[in-house]
């Protein structure tokens, strides 16, 4: 039986008819597929005898929900037939192999245009196919470690190097890109009757996910000497140095609860240091200055202070105050998986139980996007293996059927596949607009609404627009005061010219300033509207701002990286993890803004490819909370027998002796070999350094567990006697998964020569920064073109628009003269 709301049962599919075959072996493979299974796909899993990799994973119940499984051993001839024969009659194909072996099984763009011109393949990676990586184990430790990941959360543990991250950030990325990739060429092939193939990868997907340090790290070493950079928050001994920490405060309650506050506004922060009984402090002169302390001792003296006044109350004490102090407010650190009982998720049935067979009842997230009626569709247990097997004939058949019936393959010129498309954006800062940014390079048009003052995004750094430049790629900026009848009035004209429309406000800001989906859709019928709030439009935390931490903190996604949220037994315990969860929550290379983001991506292209399909979704809804809770549903799924989930060790190392970071002999490098069938290769490429083989305390996997210290200190003496370099060129050549774990944080790792070289950032020329390296498009087509376009400045293209919309010259001064518009 299902807890799904009765009033779900009935609601539309969007994508009802289709056919995905599904033959990938990996969590962001399996999230595609999950997507578009929750969807109303007809999703037919491929998995080899036993079944497939991802049932090792915790979430596995819900990541299969809703499939068919078929056995197929595709190393055997009969095997590799009957995966065309599912083929033939297929929509989409999902698969997450190594280029060299899609490529060795003839699963090239040409090769597959040729047997399946309508097939829209998407193709998952580690490294993408064109890297010099391309061959690399697709493990994402390895991702994070060569990225600089591990180098920009350095500060999770007060140890000097790297640390392990631990979170499924990339994952997410690659699924989100990947899904935008499907939809996109579904789009495209109602107009050229053509599939393609879709590739998304692991790096691309990471590095969409950093909010503005790509542009702070572009500045630091643009104009060296400048600006004093600090890109940890807080210094080498763990004392503050960074303001923003009081705003953001970590704090742990008398009773144990750690809290992530968020009082980022000047009258917030005036509250909240009132509420601490703070305030008067501030008339001595010994704080002059605050909160931008001159003294690493002043610093630490005022973060005692409060960690110490938070600490004076109790959990159901401070729960009190938010209810009496509506300017003071705080999430709590949860685990995954009390993260699903969160009053808001609750409250929007984003949690549901379904029946397993075999297993019993599993608590799960529901489907990323909402409606009016709840979940996109109702939700299915997942398979067992094989469930279908006695199926296949009658899948290949009907395969065979869909084949013999459909539309004859088109040809078309390979534009852009979002060519023609318009979106009207109402949103602030990165959650809601990054959502927009990365359908500009798929080619759609976006026109950014931002105040005269403009999106407080732009002056989040300390140089012209460096804050903003990343969520300003390739769009259109129309400062317009939508306050002002007028300026209201400028809006409404456009809406009948655009396809698309997205607003990020809280609660119901958006009707009350009269740009909710029932009064632009009264202008303009055809509208696709999608709300991207930070928890709803509706429901207890509705009229809450969303901050990245405290989202974080919210849905589990500090908690898993820095390493647990375990009641502290001091104030130094307290410093010390509170730091490790600031690092874990308010790091900007991966956290919830950019999950979220790529979620808005993904619930604008459904919401269109819906509507080409004659399927309206009113109410249509994502929200930061829920993305950030679906990109943990690897470990926030919850059943009786539910495999134990790997925590980081407590000074960030990895997870165990075959899933970690190693010092070498000139910095680090990160191990990834945690398969049983990885061992050998491990052995064999170690052989001359160490008999792995002879030690009976290795000679099994349990035993390795057993005795996972000892190995520790096997591999660690190894790997000190070579260089990181060396020991990544020796053992990836021997297919062992091991790179060096670069010491520059991601921003400027992914902007150097060696990124940009293997296609991971590439040239822009921005009307401020010039000639500059930006993150490549994060979804790439076989057929299709993207575009790479820079940021724009604020009102930058009001006058066209305007112009566009029959203002002649004297009536836009005068609109700008009265601060209408900015231009």
């Amino acid at each position: 039986m299902t807890s799904n709301p009765a009033e779900s049962v009935g609601a539309p599919r969007p994508l009802e008819g289709l056919v995905v075959v599904d033959a990938s072996s990996t969590l962001p493979g399996a999230q595609v597929s999950q997507f578009l299974a929750d969807c109303g796909a007809e999703v037919i899993m491929v998995e080899p005898p036993g079944g497939s990799t991802v049932r090792r994973l915790a979430g596995w119940p819900a990541l299969l929900r809703g499939k068919k499984s078929i056995t197929l051993d595709l190393r055997t001839d009969d095997g590799r037939d009957s995966l065309r024969g599912l083929l033939a009659g297929a929509d989409v194909f999902v698969h997450t192999l190594r280029p060299g072996t899609a490529e060795g099984l003839g699963l090239t763009a040409d090769r597959l245009a040729e047997l399946y011109p309508r097939l829209v393949t998407a193709h998952i990676t580690g490294w993408g196919s064109d890297s010099p990586w391309r061959d690399y184990k697709g493990w994402e430790g390895l991702v994070y470690a060569k990225t600089g990941a591990m180098w920009s959360k350095r500060q999770l543990t007060l140890r000097p190097g790297p640390a392990m991250v631990t979170a499924p950030y990339a994952s997410w990325g690659a699924s989100q890109a990947a899904i935008h990739g499907v939809l996109a060429a579904l789009l495209e092939r109602e107009e050229s009757g053509l599939g393609q193939i879709v590739e998304s990868d692991l790096v691309r997907g990471l590095g969409a996910l950093e909010v503005y340090n790509w542009f702070y790290e572009l500045v630091l070493h643009r104009y060296p000497g400048a600006f004093t950079p600090m890109d940890v928050a807080y210094d080498e001994n763990g004392a503050p140095q960074a303001y923003l920490i009081y705003a953001l405060l970590i704090a742990a309650t008398e009773d144990g609860t750690w809290m992530q506050f968020a009082q980022t506004a000047p009258r917030l922060m005036q509250a909240w240091l009132a509420e601490l009984g703070l305030a008067g402090e501030l008339a001595d002169e010994k704080w002059a200055g605050f909160p931008a302390l001159p003294t690493a001792e002043l610093r630490e003296e005022w973060w005692t202070m409060m960690l110490e006044r938070v600490k004076a109350r109790t959990f159901d004490e401070w729960q009190e105050t938010f209810e009496r102090n509506k300017d003071v407010s705080a999430e709590i650190f949860r685990t995954p998986e009390d993260s699903l009982t969160h009053p808001q998720t609750v409250f929007e049935k984003r949690v549901h139980v379904l029946d397993q067979p075999g297993v019993g009842p599993v608590r799960q997230t529901s489907t990323l996007v909402h409606t009016n009626t709840g979940p996109v569709s109702e939700l299915r247990p997942a398979p067992a293996v094989g469930a279908d097997d006695e199926f296949l004939g009658a899948l290949i058949q009907a395969a065979a059927a869909r084949r013999a019936t459909a539309d004859p393959a088109g040809h078309a010129e390979p534009g852009r596949p979002l060519d023609g498309i318009t979106v009207l954006e109402f949103g602030v800062m990165f959650a809601g607009p990054y959502g927009t940014t990365v359908l500009t390079d798929l080619g759609a048009r976006v026109i950014h609404v931002e105040t005269i003052d403009g999106d407080g995004i732009r002056s989040l750094v300390a140089f012209p627009e460096a804050g903003g430049a990343k969520v300003m790629q390739g769009k259109e900026s129309l400062a317009v005061d939508i306050t002002s009848p007028e300026g209201l009035a400028i809006v409404h004209r456009l809406v009948p010219t655009v396809d698309l429309v997205v607003q990020c406000f809280r609660g119901d800001a958006a009707e009350r300033l009269g740009i909710g989906e029932a009064t632009l859709k009264g202008i303009n019928q055809d509208l696709v509207y999608l709300n991207a709030p930070g928890y709803g439009t509706t429901g207890p935390y509705a009229a809450r701002p969303a901050y990245a931490p405290s989202i974080d903190a919210a849905a589990g996604l500090s908690a898993t990286d820095g390493g647990g949220v375990h009641p502290p037994a001091d104030l130094a315990e307290t410093k010390l993890r509170a730091a490790s969860l600031h690092a874990a929550g308010a790091v900007n290379c991966a956290q919830a803004d950019g999950i979220a983001a790529l979620a808005v991506g993904t619930g604008l292209l459904l919401g269109l490819y819906a509507k080409r399909r004659g399927i309206d979704l009113p109410g249509l809804t994502t929200t930061m909370l829920g993305s950030a809770q679906q990109s943990m549903m690897v470990v926030n799924t919850m059943y009786d027998g539910r495999p134990e989930t790997m925590s980081v060790d407590e000074e960030f190392y990895g997870l165990h002796a075959l899933y970690r970071l190693y010092p070498a002999a000139d910095g680090w490098v990160f191990l990834a070999a945690p398969y049983e069938h990885e061992w050998a290769a491990l052995v064999a490429a170690l052989a001359p350094y160490a008999d792995l083989g002879a030690d009976e305390r290795f000679a099994s996997h349990e035993l390795r567990r057993a005795n996972d210290d000892a190995l520790i200190e096997v591999l660690a003496d190894v790997f000190a006697r070579r260089g990181k370099i060396d020991w990544e060129k020796e053992l990836t050549a021997q297919d062992v998964g091991c790179v060096e774990a670069v010491e520059e944080n991601l921003e400027w790792a992914m902007q150097s020569d060696e990124f940009y070289n293997a296609g991971y950032s590439v040239t822009a020329v921005s009307p401020i920064f010039d000639e500059h390296r930006r993150l490549a498009p994060i979804t790439r087509f076989s057929r299709s073109q993207t575009k790479a376009d820079a940021g724009c400045t604020l009102g930058q293209h009001t006058t066209a628009i305007l112009q566009s919309l029959g203002y002649d010259e004297a009536a836009i001064a005068d609109l700008a003269e009265r601060s209408v518009v900015g231009v």
